[in-house]
């Protein structure tokens, strides 16, 4: 078995942080990740920088990024706007996010659902004429902090929706770290049985992420996100802590002999490294444990 790791800590990992790093840093850090294996990575988000100052310059980071052949950067977007910048930025892919709660919809970008659902639809078709590859991504799909329990049925009922125009991939998103396995194989599952390709995105809140992870990939989930060092969270939704970390993560395929493509030297070092630039310690467990066997 394989798997796709998508690390999304130049996106998801800083957006929430008190200490803003210059797009040169942010442009670093995806070439470490790159280096470290990763061969797909969320480079920048094209938004407002008034409201996430954290994610201002992201075509400087695009701009300063050393790309390496075979790994595809990806921008995430949350309009039409937002699509245009990426493209003309040069991303390799685009990601576009909308809620499945009318109230978190209307906090993070907004708009209700349907405005969200209408929007995905549309950037699809667009992309898909512009031979753009695009994921979207649904977030709090297993609970929002602002109406509660989401019920699998509302989730589906959308992905539904959207495979009237397919895009290459349905994220489910644990926004705030929420979900527990259960729930995970009925929605990764539902999905397939609509059609679609399926990633998810899980926060280890509640220290479910990486069980939510395993039970993703035994549904056919075909990529999984996370965030070197675990550092992340959504500045539009209250308690919402980090990522699962990519070196956690690869720790733990690794032992289940599912095939990531990462170097787990190489994702500690990152870690440490992203570590020292926010000036804190980080979530992720293995870059402070250390691998085992350790090495000699």
């Amino acid at each position: 078995m394989t798997v796709i790791v998508c690390d999304v800590g130049p996106r998801d990992g800083l957006q929430n942080e008190s200490r803003l790093l210059d797009p040169i840093v942010r442009a670093e850090l995806c070439d470490r990740l790159a280096s470290a294996g990763l061969n797909r990575i969320e480079a920048a988000s094209f938004v407002n920088p008034k409201l996430v100052p954290q994610m201002a310059g992201a075509e400087e980071v695009m701009a300063a990024i050393h790309r390496k052949p075979g790994t595809s950067y990806a921008g995430l977007v949350l309009n039409d706007k937002g699509y245009e910048r990426a493209v003309a930025a040069g991303v390799d892919e685009v990601h576009y996010a909308f809620a499945v709660t009318d109230e978190f919809g209307r906090r993070n970008q907004n708009a209700t659902t349907d405005e969200g659902l209408k929007t995905a639809l549309a950037l699809v078709a667009r992309a898909r004429s512009e031979r753009m590859p695009i994921t979207v991504t649904l977030s709090v799909a297993f609970g929002c902090p602002f109406e509660g329990p989401v019920p699998a049925e509302r989730v589906l009922q959308i992905v539904e929706h959207l495979m009237a125009v397919p895009p290459d991939e349905i994220c489910l998103a644990d926004t705030i770290g929420v979900g527990v396995p259960s729930q995970v194989k009925e929605l990764v599952g539902g999905a397939r049985r609509l059609g679609a390709t399926v990633g998810a995105h899980f926060h280890n809140t509640r220290n479910t992420g990486y069980a939510n992870a395993v039970a993703a990939l035994e549904e056919g989930a075909v990529s999984l996100d996370a965030s070197i060092g675990g550092a992340g969270g959504c500045p539009f939704a209250p308690k919402a802590t980090g990522n699962i970390a990519t070196e956690d993560l690869a720790y733990l395929l690794r032992g289940l002999e599912i095939d990531t493509g990462l170097n787990l030297d190489a994702l500690i070092q990152t870690s440490q490294w992203l570590a020292g630039q926010l000036g804190k310690e980080l979530p992720g467990m293995v870059a402070r444990a250390g691998d085992f066997p350790p090495k000699p």
